[in-house]
């Protein structure tokens, strides 16, 4: 038979016959003239595709594989894609006769291949009780590379990308077969794996052949897909390396496609790291971040991957590394895809689902901003003006002022005296003279030692510890230049902490919803070291602040932040504020025993508590998480001379171990959350272990904590 004719036959036939037939001579010696394609392949009516958007006839996960009519369905849909296979390599034989010879032939002898795969297929349903037709079967592999406009694509979208995703696919499921009790199938598996790889080499023949050679394998098929195609369908929930070594392709390939992410259907929401988002808001264009900030912010820009899903977008100044990327997938942890902020204009064209910086400032808005066409069903910005309502939020006047309004409510759910007082709550001052009244008002009190904070600002640089009973002059000057441009501060009494934590929501259209408790160890001077999270912070506090009290009965401690929910709603949602917001909160020593201020300072944004309880949800039962910062001085004091070096030591003393099923999650060891490699101002460190971590040193180092300066927490 000619090959011509043997493709017609399996194109545009009605039959499975015509599908599988298998002449035993074929000859290329008539390739006819190039024929368009077809809107779809022939096919008997039972196996006509279903229509686009149909919901019915998902592929049925490996839970299914418990039954024998669930392993049928399962190989249902594998027949389906070994059958689309066959029709599409009969596709690029009638659309591209010109083709070169030797890549004619070898299309010839892998469709071949996917013949016997379907037979094979066809027999084992059988088995199951299933016969074929009786689910309804996609067009999706049809419709992403019939419209192929050159071998080049077929080479790109067929063999390099749903093939290649078979490697996983057909690996994985060979397992679940056999973990099901079923060796038969098992085995039909394993050898369509091997033919898998050998057919993942002849496309990467030829794709080699005629790519760029200035390009690289990774560049070159990134560059050759076509929408709706990209790398994530070229691998399944797990990669084979080894296979795809067998294959051919290089390291490189396989660490940047182990590492990419791109929605393979979901929305994608939009993520932005912009942590300097008060300074800005208070001094607008006037604010240049220092060199140390910058590149602070540089190291931490690929944070909000901790916050997104796989199938999200995160903007930064350059991607990650593959190989850290690689290494974050092998823990467990979210990869969703890198945008350059340079290169947003990418997205044109693209549907996203929502904007979510950091926080909402104007340098958010400037980035951002030109999204907001893409994003569909939301309002995808807040007020036009950060200088209204929604820039009040993030004053600490604002919380100063709430807290004092709702204390009575708070304290009739409290034992007696065992919230702060109103007299130890923030003073709210409009002036240096105001600010030295309030001092005097404090200490007379009996209250000597306390704090000055700028209403808005970088953590870590504006606050005023005052430990001297006298006010230096540099003091005093630091006061008088708090209230340029109608500023404002807040003047509290310095209490003997406990434990400080943090309550971290989520705004809706509807309210806050509960998103958990964080606990935060902070130094001598308040300021930040680490965030830790027990089993049960969704709705527990954490055995610090429980432990504090000492009682029988805690409840009223979720009551006070359960009314602080309702009561904080309403603010938040008249001022256009939707998504995350958080609580600092501390356990102090009070005259008569322990006390609790339920609200230090709100924060309509991100915070590090937060992207911690974001990291326990990839973290298995029954653990505790710690996230910390570690900076050079640290990284010096612990005898190391990179931060890639600590990196290194980290993984041969503390691996990421990962425990549970259906889905594997971290369940011990250290994890670095952005690039070692790169980082020069900072590392962050996760931690995960089955007792809670002491958060002055890393286990295995010597390394202490303190914030880096300029850093948010």
């Amino acid at each position: 038979m000619e090959l011509r004719e043997l493709a017609e036959r399996i194109v545009f036939g009605t039959t499975l016959a015509d599908k599988l037939v298998r002449p035993d001579v074929l000859t290329d010696e008539r390739p006819g003239a190039a024929l368009p394609t077809p809107g779809a392949p022939g096919r008997p009516a039972e196996l006509r595709f279903k229509e686009r958007g149909d919901g019915g006839g998902g592929f049925p996960g490996r839970h299914r594989l418990d039954s024998e009519s669930g392993r049928g369905q399962v190989l249902h849909f594998f027949a389906n894609h070994e059958l689309l296979a066959t029709e599409l390599m009969a596709l690029v034989l009638l659309r591209f006769p010109d083709a070169p010879a030797a890549f004619r032939r070898g299309v010839a002898r892998t469709l071949q291949d996917e013949q016997d795969h379907v037979r094979l297929y066809l027999d084992r349903m059988r088995d199951c009780g299933v016969e074929f037709g009786a689910v309804p079967v996609s067009g999706y592999f049809w419709r992403s590379v019939a419209p192929m406009g050159s071998p080049m694509d077929f080479v790109s979208g067929l063999s390099l990308t749903f093939e290649q995703a078979n490697l996983d696919f057909s690996r994985d499921y060979a397992r679940g077969f056999a973990e099901a009790g079923d060796a038969t199938t098992s085995a039909l598996l394993d050898r369509i794996h091997r033919d898998e790889i050998a057919h993942v080499a002849h496309g990467l023949k030829w794709f080699r052949r005629w790519k760029d050679p200035s390009e690289s394998d990774w560049d070159a098929f990134r560059h050759a897909l076509r929408s709706p195609l990209s790398p994530r369908r070229a691998k399944g929930d797990s990669l084979d390396a080894e296979s795809r070594r067998a294959a051919g392709l290089d390291e490189d390939f396989i660490q940047r496609l182990e590492a990419f992410s791109r929605s393979k259907g979901r929305t994608p929401q939009v993520f932005l790291f912009n942590p300097l988002a008060e300074a800005f808001i208070a001094d607008g264009t006037r604010f240049n971040p220092s060199r140390h900030q910058a590149r602070l912010v540089a190291d931490l820009a690929n944070l909000p991957q901790f916050l997104a899903a796989d199938d999200d977008i995160v903007l930064v100044p350059e991607p990650p590394s593959p190989s850290f990327l690689s290494g974050l997938r092998r823990a467990g942890l979210p990869v969703p895809e890198f945008v350059r902020v340079a290169d947003t204009g990418s997205l044109a064209g693209r549907k996203l689902g929502g904007l979510r910086p950091w926080a909402w400032s104007p340098d958010s808005r400037r980035i951002l901003g030109p999204l907001a066409p893409l994003v569909t069903g939301l309002a995808p910005l807040p007020p036009e003006t950060l200088q209204g309502q929604l820039a009040d939020l993030y004053s600490k006047a604002w919380s100063a002022r709430f807290i004092r309004e709702v204390l009575p409510e708070l304290a009739s759910l409290a034992p007696a005296k065992v919230l702060v007082g109103a007299a130890e709550t923030g003073t709210v001052v409009e002036s240096p003279e105001a600010t030295f009244e309030a001092i005097a008002a404090i200490r007379a009190r009996g209250h000597h030692r306390l704090v000055v904070k700028r209403s808005l600002g970088c953590a870590g640089g504006n606050a005023l510890r005052l430990w001297e009973p006298e006010l230096a002059e540099n003091q005093r000057r630091w006061i008088a230049d708090s209230f340029r441009d109608g500023a404002t501060a807040v003047v509290e009494p310095w209490l003997d902490r406990i434990a400080d934590f943090s309550v971290q929501f989520e705004t809706g259209a509807d309210g806050l919803r509960w998103v958990g408790y964080a606990a935060l160890h902070t130094d001598s001077r308040g300021q930040f070291i680490a965030n830790a999270a027990e089993p049960g912070f969704a709705r527990r506090p954490p055995a610090a602040v429980i432990g504090a009290f000492r009682g029988a009965d805690l409840s009223w401690i979720h009551g006070v932040f359960e009314r602080l929910r309702v009561r904080l709603a309403p603010s938040l949602l008249a001022a256009g504020h939707r998504g995350p917001v958080g609580i600092d909160a501390f356990v102090f020593n009070g005259t008569n025993g322990p006390r609790l201020k339920p609200v230090v300072e709100i924060n309509p944004r991100h915070t590090m508590g937060r992207l911690t309880l974001e990291l326990m949800r990839h973290v298995a039962p029954g653990r505790h998480g710690l996230f910390r910062l570690v900076n050079p001085s640290q990284l010096r004091a612990a005898g190391h001379s990179s931060f890639a070096a600590l990196a290194s030591a980290l993984a041969q003393e503390h691996p990421p171990e990962l425990a549970g099923e259906p889905v594997p999650r971290l369940a011990a060891g250290i994890v670095p959350l952005n690039d070692p490699a790169t980082a020069a101002a900072c590392l962050a460190l996760f931690q995960v272990s089955q007792t809670a971590v002491e958060s002055g040193s890393i286990r295995g180092s010597a390394t202490g904590a303190t914030r880096p300066a300029g850093a948010v927490k």
